[in-house]
């Protein structure tokens, strides 16, 4: 069942998760951002039927729009993007986390 805010079976519902925020809000917080910067990014996983919150701290190394086709049946012509921010843990093992409405940005 879709729920507007992913598939999700029909009767269970995701307590605790209502972390969905506006587009221009998680835009505004993205173009705000700076090489040196340091973030903690909060986002909703969902695999299969699980769904979870979690949580990741460092410094922004680059923030870039990504072109990719992840749809399907898409027309050749539609150009879709996504916007990613590459951060440098405290470990030093750098990672990539891709924006979307179920994400949160706060300078740390």
């Amino acid at each position: 069942m879709w729920n507007g805010r992913g598939w999700f079976p029909a009767g269970r519902t995701l307590r605790g998760y209502v972390m969905m925020t506006s587009n221009a809000e998680v835009q505004t917080q993205f173009d705000e951002l700076n090489v040196g910067d340091r973030v903690e990014v909060e986002h909703l996983v969902t695999v299969g039927q699980r769904s979870w919150t979690t949580k990741t701290c460092g410094t922004v190394v680059r923030t870039e729009r990504q072109r990719h086709g992840l749809h399907y049946q898409r027309n050749v012509d539609d150009k879709v993007f996504s916007d990613a921010i590459l951060l440098e843990l405290p470990d030093g093992e750098l990672t990539s986390v891709t924006i979307d409405e179920f994400t949160t940005i706060r300078r740390a």
